[in-house]
């Protein structure tokens, strides 16, 4: 199936299911249920984009998750002192959660450790480290004047309804398009990930390249961390960002992203979460037991890497 098959199917099936459900429940299409949805789109679709660049490495992070809960607790204790200023905050989060990303992609290229091994320990050590900081406490977000920025481009709103998660998304959504198909280093991401001795031999740095595609990943999921703080309002270190990596890693193999390498579109990443959320959406609106969801999850993710092998197979015998 071609890249544009791909992204039109997941147009398909999501307007048929929003179509469907709309004359199940009108609530469906109400204006705060559309700014809800869109909110956690643009949340979600974010940390998204960075696990496309990484899932095209032939690689994986599963740490996401407790990336955001460690990184929310130092977010909010450098918040909490009145003496350092906001902006600190917020640059700290986001290089802290870049130079993790630095450090998975160091042991991938470097150490040779696998993808699944290295961020799986991460998976456990940040939210053990995150437990710890915090002495397991709940760390909440109060108003302030010298925060207010900080929550208004979090959770506000631009135009008095778009929310701004969905702007960032858009903005980040279309440099990540621009750098991965339409730069020298997606071209060379795209190669290391397909065949990464290969690209060494044509003279790519593929150590670097996938590297930084982990840095990229950290980025997000920095950038990430600080919209969730403000949507929960609060960082339980214990249960905070558990199992949000499924939503990326689901988002980005529905989209077209191969768990192979090699192969993946940021407009696929973009429909994929937008269907996941919906999804989600709609199994609390049309009362379906919320159990449900991660069982969702888990057959969209299944159908993907079926259907990954299925081409993929095909492909290697025409061929």
């Amino acid at each position: 199936m071609k890249k544009g098959g791909k992204e039109l199917g997941i147009l398909i099936i999501l307007v048929v299911l929003v179509g469907a459900s709309f004359f199940v429940n009108h609530n469906v299409l109400s204006l705060a249920n559309l700014q809800n949805t869109s909110r956690l789109i643009g949340i979600y679709g974010v940390m998204s984009i960075g696990m496309a660049f990484v899932i095209i490495t032939g690689g994986i992070d599963l740490s996401i998750g407790s990336v955001l809960a460690f990184m929310g607790v130092i977010f909010s204790m450098i918040l909490a002192n009145e003496k350092i200023p906001p902006i600190i905050a917020v640059v700290a989060t986001i290089a802290g959660a870049c130079l993790l990303g630095w450090g998975h992609g160091a042991l991938v290229t470097r150490v040779r450790m696998q993808p699944f091994v290295v961020t799986l320990c991460g998976l456990l050590l940040y939210r053990g480290l995150a437990r710890f900081v915090s002495h397991d406490h709940t760390a909440g977000f109060a108003d302030s004047k010298p925060t207010a920025w900080i929550r208004n481009l979090a959770v506000g709103d631009s135009f008095g309804i778009i929310p701004n998660p969905v702007v960032i998304m858009v903005v980040l959504g279309i440099a990540a398009y621009i750098l991965l198909h339409k730069s020298v280093y997606g071209r060379y991401l795209f190669a290391s990930g397909y065949n990464e001795e290969s690209s060494r031999y044509a003279g790519i740095d593929s150590k670097k390249i996938i590297t930084t595609a982990y840095v990229i990943c950290g980025f997000t999921a920095g950038l990430a961390t600080i919209l969730f703080a403000y949507y929960s309002n609060s960082i339980s270190p214990s249960s905070h960002g558990s199992f949000y990596e499924l939503y990326a890693i689901a988002a980005a193999v529905l989209g077209g992203c191969s768990l192979r390498g090699g192969e993946g579109s940021i407009i696929g990443v973009a429909l994929g979460i937008t269907l996941l959320i919906v999804l989600r959406n709609l199994i609390n609106i049309l009362g379906i037991a919320s159990e449900l969801e991660f069982a969702v999850m888990g057959t969209v993710i299944f159908i993907g890497v079926l259907l990954d092998t299925t081409f993929r197979s095909k492909g290697s015998r025409t061929t």
